[in-house]
């Protein structure tokens, strides 16, 4: 591989990997304090994204006030589904909660294919926002810069939140022992929907910046991005913001650099992260940054 090659694929591979990162740290976020894999995150992305598109074609707003609009009808989704979905089954078994997580998330899905239509839409691109850039014998899209600024922004905003401010004290509190957190005054619901807002909010950002990036949208565009940055909050140690955008970068340059390197084996690059869930799973449970939890019985 030539040096502008490298080059080339590093930077798809850095986009791609803040991208799954992105959306990796909005699982991760309802997972370390519910203990929930909220399967509907995925479809938030997919809302986010609608909502953007429509807001400039058919309401004609600026990009960026369509995007900011997606964000907070996006957010405020987020913690409608928790109220109605799964605050009532809080206390129910473990699996009850999963069920009804799989079941919003087939809800939005097929919502959008009987509203929407199942055909793929363009995406619109501001021209403000997306150029090419070149550099010598290497040209990538501003994407490639602006997707990773975007993701170590709201990581470091993120981070600021869970353990600079007053509801972030709470949310590790939740996190760590939800009982007891709820006898010491803390306000177990408002963190909880707080949680959501921010994760939901991830979600809608990470959407936005997917279809500029692959500007081609469609109901059941969040499926593959979701179980993919899944696999990325697993690889990191879900519960772990930072492990969370770890395994989103390593699981976007693996497959880059998969398909670089061997492109024969292309049409396995999706098959290439459930690989490497599989043998996390089996060698580091916990993921690379990730702590071993007790469950409660």
């Amino acid at each position: 591989m030539t040096g502008e090659a490298f080059l080339q694929n590093l930077a798809n591979g850095v986009s791609l990997g803040s991208l799954y990162a992105l959306i990796a740290i909005g699982y991760t976020m309802v997972y370390g304090i519910l203990r929930l894999i909220n399967f509907a995150h995925a479809d938030l992305l997919m809302v986010a994204a609608y909502i953007a598109f429509y807001g400039i074609l058919v309401f004609s707003l600026p990009w960026w006030v369509s995007f900011i609009v997606a964000v907070v009808i996006t957010a405020l989704l987020g913690v409608s589904i928790e109220k109605v979905a799964y605050r009532p089954l809080r206390d129910a078994p473990r699996i009850s909660v999963l069920i009804s997580a799989i079941g919003v998330s087939f809800l939005l899905e097929n919502l959008g294919i009987v509203a929407i239509g199942a055909r793929p839409k363009t995406f619109p691109r501001p021209e403000s926002m997306v150029w090419n850039i070149k550099i010598g014998d290497v040209s990538f899209l501003s994407l490639a810069i602006i997707i990773p600024v975007v993701t170590i922004i709201l990581l470091l905003a993120v981070e600021f939140l869970v353990n600079k401010t007053k509801i972030g004290t709470a949310m590790r509190a939740v996190s760590r022992d939800f009982e007891t957190a709820s006898l010491m005054a803390v306000d177990v619901n408002k963190v909880i929907s707080t949680t959501f807002v921010v994760g939901s909010g991830l979600a809608a950002v990470g959407g936005i910046m997917w279809s500029l990036q692959y500007p081609q949208i469609d109901p059941l565009m969040g499926v593959f991005p979701g179980l993919k940055c899944f696999i990325a909050a697993v690889m990191g140690g879900i519960g772990n913001i930072k492990g969370a955008m770890l395994g989103g970068f390593i699981l976007g340059m693996g497959e880059v650099f998969l398909v670089a390197f061997m492109p024969d084996l292309s049409g396995y690059r999706d098959a290439f992260a459930f690989v490497i869930l599989i043998f996390i799973l089996l060698f580091k449970p916990t993921g690379i940054l990730g702590e071993k939890v007790v469950e409660k019985v």
